[in-house]
């Protein structure tokens, strides 16, 4: 898996790219998005300075450099001003050379090793080494390129360095841990000087060691840097592993064991005070001292929103935390793709282990991204593709936030199955094999069986599992809102059936010269096809027109049509909407099919008022605008019962299946006319969801009969507003 890193700090929650798959005579995607891995991707920091850092990220060692945003590097001074170091950082060590330079200048110094003695540390522009007999030694690059050798001093007569040299935040320091007639102690080694000064004794064979200029904490003891000599370490308390000392903060994180999301944080403790407070959640991932006295920590919920944050004191004593860089997300494969009421569903395997999902994307009106992607399923097996079948997975957003598929059983016999949240689906079985969906709308879902050749509505109402509402001989048929459309007795005629009322209510003549061999219908839209070879064509029944459109496989939406042509690898965009059909292409796919393509395959269009959306060359996920003016909002279905009560436990929970997205307001008025109750929501994709209790505004509860009524406002801006009322009642 590649990924692209730049080193901008780009702090969006979505994945938006530059478009790069256009053809010169394509649409220009509005934007580009991916199915992103929920782990989120590695992050290794290998430097962090006063400018910036250095990282590695996902499995390969492929260094970038990432600087602070709104931060004035260090001028370069010299190794003479150790204050500048906070930016120095080795770029070779090789044999007796230390090469190193100022990051943000380019500034650079060598650092000869005397012979005898070895390299042991560099904290900023100075180099600790350690001779033959064990005596420590600060060298620095002197002005005329050679190197000045500052013997340490202090340690006391038999001490012997163990081996643990530990930089922190200061480029003034450098702790380093000794034995003693058989006990363990830690110092400091004041670089300017080359003085050492004891600190913490008895803290064991490998003491964890965190400091900076004011504080040094080894294992749980603390102890400030400029305490009189003899002053004795106070117990601290944190609740994890020390990570680094900033301000009068010592962070804690990075446990062993984690038994909750509360064990994630970045915690930080107060060495005055006591006092504890989360500085981040989630920050599980890797942490690094910085040399100027500060803290980087890679943190974030999901691989969606996921950052480097910089941590830094305040004058208050306390630290904060500001991302600096976002992480980039890995990308998985998309095996499908739908679009509903401005929603991206992408299906895939995004975890690298178990089953597929969907995660559902929100996009504004043009099509571009507002937020990260969420899991919309749980887990699902699809059935196994029919061969030769160029639309599969089979998959169909209902425009309600749910999306339906089809399950293989274990008799060979497949169900339909709906889900629209992360913990269950509903189900239906369909007593047939090989088969595939139709269309699908709100709680109506279309099925043709392979064998036996049926027909079948399945019907999901809220929150329950499914129910054929018709099962008929299998036809040209299409399912919107709660009507059913299929061929009629006479040449070109087609037939709505209302499948709550059970029965016809309304016959429209197309102008078919044939008995339709498909149908599609949205809105006031209904397209007609006499085969691959055609004619095809779509009849208006708000205006009565009838409108020739090319023939060939196509996805019928509100007021145009998408097709692709499997030759040419264009996806062509029909636009009907004024009466005559005029044909662009939209999008160059990929010449190599990432699956077996089509559409909900390589590319999905969105019925509900929306847009078009493709698979790249990259695996990634285009979007283009349709540009055609969507038709006024309507009611497609609805389900408005009143419920028994209602109460807080079970409330009256009505669904308004609308032909695209909107705002809403819903109003309860009592018997004298006084609105007692207002609810206000968004819909989810094309559907208005909403919840009352049977209590007023005051928290009163009147028993009665109520009249609702429902204002919708097309979120596209485009014709008028949605009016509906009734009646519900409160025992």
């Amino acid at each position: 898996m590649g990924i692209a890193v730049g080193g901008a700090m780009a702090l969006s929650g979505a994945v938006l790219t530059a478009p790069a798959e256009a053809a010169p005579n394509a649409d220009t995607p509005v934007a580009t998005t991916q199915l992103n891995y929920t782990k989120p991707t590695e992050v290794r920091l290998r430097w962090a300075g006063a400018s910036g850092f250095q990282y590695e990220i996902g499995w390969l060692a492929n260094p970038h450099w990432g600087d602070f945003p709104d931060v004035t590097p260090p001028q370069h001074a010299g190794p003479e001003d150790l204050a500048t170091g906070t930016d120095v950082v080795i770029t070779s060590r090789s044999g007796s050379t230390v090469a190193q330079e100022h990051r943000s200048t380019g500034a650079t110094a060598t650092v000869t090793i005397p012979a005898g003695q070895t390299y042991k540390a560099m904290s900023g522009w100075s180099v600790l080494t350690q001779d033959a007999d064990g005596a420590l030694h600060v060298l620095r690059a002197a002005a005329d390129g050679t190197t000045t050798d500052l013997p340490v001093t202090g340690l006391p007569p038999g001490a012997q360095p163990t081996g643990t040299y530990v930089t922190g935040g200061s480029v003034r320091r450098l702790a380093v841990a000794y034995t003693l007639e058989g006990a363990t102690s830690v110092g400091l080694v004041d670089l300017a000087d080359g003085t050492f000064r004891m600190y913490v004794g008895g803290v064991g064979a490998e003491p964890v060691i965190t400091f900076n200029d004011r504080w040094v904490v080894v294992n749980r003891k603390a102890i400030r840097v400029d305490s009189a000599p003899g002053t004795e370490p106070a117990t601290v308390s944190f609740p994890y592993n020390a990570l680094g000392v900033v301000g009068d903060q010592i962070l804690s994180g990075n446990p062993e064991f984690t038994s909750s999301d509360a064990d994630l944080a970045l915690t930080a403790v107060s060495l005055v005070t006591g006092a504890r407070r989360t500085v981040l959640d989630h920050a599980d991932g890797t942490y690094k001292v910085t040399t100027d006295g500060g803290l980087v920590a890679d943190a974030g919920k999901s691989s969606s929103d996921r950052h480097v944050y910089r941590v830094l004191p305040t004058a208050d004593g306390d630290v904060s935390a500001r991302p600096v860089f976002t992480v980039p997300p890995g990308r998985a494969r998309v095996d499908g793709l739908m679009l509903a009421g401005g929603e991206l569903l992408m299906f895939g395997n995004a975890t690298n282990v178990g089953w597929d999902a969907a995660y559902a994307v929100p996009l504004d009106t043009a099509g571009k991204p507002t937020g990260p992607q969420a899991r919309r399923s749980p887990y699902v097996d699809s059935s196994p593709c029919l061969g030769g079948d160029a639309a599969c997975p089979q998959l169909e957003a209902l425009g309600d936030g749910r999306f339906a598929y089809l399950h293989t059983n274990s008799d060979g016999k497949e169900s339909v199955h709906v889900a629209g949240d992360t913990d269950t689906f509903l189900t239906e079985p369909t007593g047939s094999a090989g088969g595939r969906i139709g269309t699908g709308t709100g709680r109506y879902v279309l099925y043709n069986g392979g064998t036996p050749a049926t027909q079948k509505i399945a019907d999901f109402p809220r929150g329950a599992d499914g129910e054929t509402a018709l099962d008929r001989t299998r036809s040209a048929a299409a399912v919107w809102g709660q009507r059913l459309w299929t061929p009629g007795t006479t040449q070109g005629s087609v037939v709505a059936y209302d499948l709550k009322a059970k029965r016809n209510v309304a016959t429209v003549n197309t102008g078919a010269p044939c008995t339709p061999s498909e149908i599609q219908a949205v809105n006031t839209w209904l397209y007609w096809s006499c085969g691959s070879e055609g004619p095809a064509g779509v009849h208006d029944r708000a205006t009565g027109r009838n409108i020739t459109v090319p023939a060939g496989p196509a996805r019928l939406a509100d007021g145009y049509l998408i097709r692709e042509n499997r030759t040419t690898h264009e996806l062509l965009l029909t636009d009907f909407h004024t009466g005559t059909a005029t044909t662009r292409t939209a999008a160059v796919l990929p010449a190599v099919d990432q699956n077996t393509g089509g559409n909900t395959g390589r590319w999905a269009v969105d019925r509900f008022g929306g847009n078009v959306a493709y698979l790249t060359a990259q695996g990634q996920v285009a979007i283009v605008t349709a540009g055609v003016p969507t038709s006024p909002l309507a009611q497609m279905e609805a389900r408005t019962d009143a419920a028994a009560g209602p109460t807080t436990q079970d409330p009256w929970q009505p669904v308004w299946q609308l032909s695209k997205p909107s705002t809403w307001t819903l109003t309860l008025t009592n018997a004298s006319g006084d609105v007692v109750r207002s609810l206000t929501g968004d819909s989810m994709a094309a559907a208005v969801r909403a919840s009352w209790d049977g209590k007023w505004g005051d928290g009163n509860r009147v028993a009665g009969t109520y009249t609702w009524r429902l204002t919708a406002k097309a979120r596209d801006g485009q014709g008028p507003d949605l009016a509906l009322t009734g009646t519900t009642t409160v025992n």
